[in-house]
């Protein structure tokens, strides 16, 4: 009877593994209270210098938009806070070797020690090339001109661009439920 208990958990852990890799991480002001914030306005001129595709920003721009919509926050004119983006890519290459088992070696030892010289046949180079991208995002209180609160999500990305709207919003989903920090009680 506990196994069958223990069979859904099981599953719930293993389907939520195969997920997508996103690493998120924030840091924040932790004299500030978060709950003073309930407008926003996107930081136009950070913005214009992200060096990504005008259709990626406006993806992400979305993102956020929708994001903070559904904490209750509004745009603004006169904003709270002013929100900001900043990302950065990094080519990962990988190169494998692969055998198909053929091949001899002579060696000589003692007690677990010595010298081989392996052959191998019938190998073949295997390359192999992911995009890892970060995307930070940062609100700024208006008032003070500081930095408040940066998300950051880490994941790979995609080419397909069939795929690549749903990778933006779970990227900027993961970073801002991050948000509005809560305060560790001591």
């Amino acid at each position: 009877m506990k196994a069958i208990k223990i069979i859904p958990v099981l599953l719930f852990f293993i389907l939520s593994s195969c997920g997508s890799s996103i690493n998120v991480y924030s840091d924040f002001d932790r004299a500030i209270d978060y709950s003073q914030y309930k407008t926003y306005a996107f930081h136009k001129k950070s913005i214009d210098k992200v060096q990504i595709s005008e259709l990626d920003k406006k993806r992400i721009l979305q993102a956020i938009d929708y994001e903070l919509g559904k904490k209750g926050m509004t745009k603004s004119e006169t904003p709270d806070l002013l929100v900001s983006i900043f990302t950065k890519e990094r080519e990962e290459v990988d190169v494998n070797q692969y055998y198909n088992n053929w091949g001899y070696g002579w060696g000589y030892g003692w007690r677990g020690y010595g010298y081989g010289y392996p052959y191998y046949w019938g190998g073949y180079p295997y390359v192999s090339t992911s995009i890892e991208g970060t995307l930070f995002i940062d609100f700024i209180d208006t008032k003070k001109n500081e930095l408040v609160w940066q998300g950051e999500g880490v994941g790979y990305l995609t080419q397909d661009r069939s795929k690549k709207e749903a990778v933006i919003n779970e990227f900027v989903a993961k970073i801002l439920m991050q948000y509005p920090p809560v305060p560790v009680k001591k």
